[in-house]
């Protein structure tokens, strides 16, 4: 293997032949020096000037690296981005994970696991009150085993309505999923 840099200056341009014998080049968006993973961006392998494709190198599998271009200067941040928005993403994002991890912890069955996730994705208000789901603070509550009649709340409310048509959209998602995998499974056996 070539010798690995402790450091690429990002926006420089990088050439490398991997142990596989395909060259790839390509401008520094990131590196790694502690896994030795560099990211290069190229140009488009579909030859759209609009798109790039972007190579993650594992430095310990190539057998020639050459520096191109070597920028000395640190690139400006651009200016579209918005931290604000990427906050709150992040703050959004740790939140759902949260209330996955919430619907895996729960003593519950996977069925009521399940129908946890699937209204989660649709609905931050949504948590855990032992066995039960409860949805839009409490104005909907599911026990188990977790079906259409186990659903409590006003019925003529619109939390109500809505949450009944995710259970059953979930419902009918799982019956399909389990004729499809049986139509697998015949498949492979016949």
């Amino acid at each position: 293997m070539a010798a690995v840099s402790d450091f690429f200056s990002l926006g420089s341009i990088v050439w490398c032949r991997t142990c596989y014998n395909k060259e790839i080049e390509g401008e520094v968006l990131a590196f790694d020096p502690p896994t030795k993973v560099l990211i290069l961006k190229c140009t488009s392998s579909g030859g759209d000037p609009k798109l790039n494709d972007i190579h993650f190198v594992n430095l310990s599998l190539v057998s020639e690296l050459q520096v191109k271009k070597e920028v000395t200067s640190v690139p400006d941040i651009p200016q579209s981005l918005n931290l604000q928005r990427l906050n709150t993403r992040i703050r959004n994002q740790v939140d759902e994970k949260k209330r996955m991890f919430q619907a895996r912890a729960a003593n519950v069955s996977s069925e009521g696991q399940s129908l946890f996730i699937a209204i989660a994705k649709t609905i931050s208000e949504v948590r855990w009150n032992n066995s039960e789901i409860v949805v839009f603070n409490q104005d909907v509550t599911i026990s188990p085993p977790y079906q259409l009649e186990n659903i409590r709340g006003n019925i003529n409310s619109k939390e109500y309505i809505y949450i009944r048509k995710v259970v059953e959209k979930h419902m009918k998602d799982l019956a399909l999923n389990s004729q499809n995998q049986g139509v697998c499974q015949n498949n492979t056996l016949q």
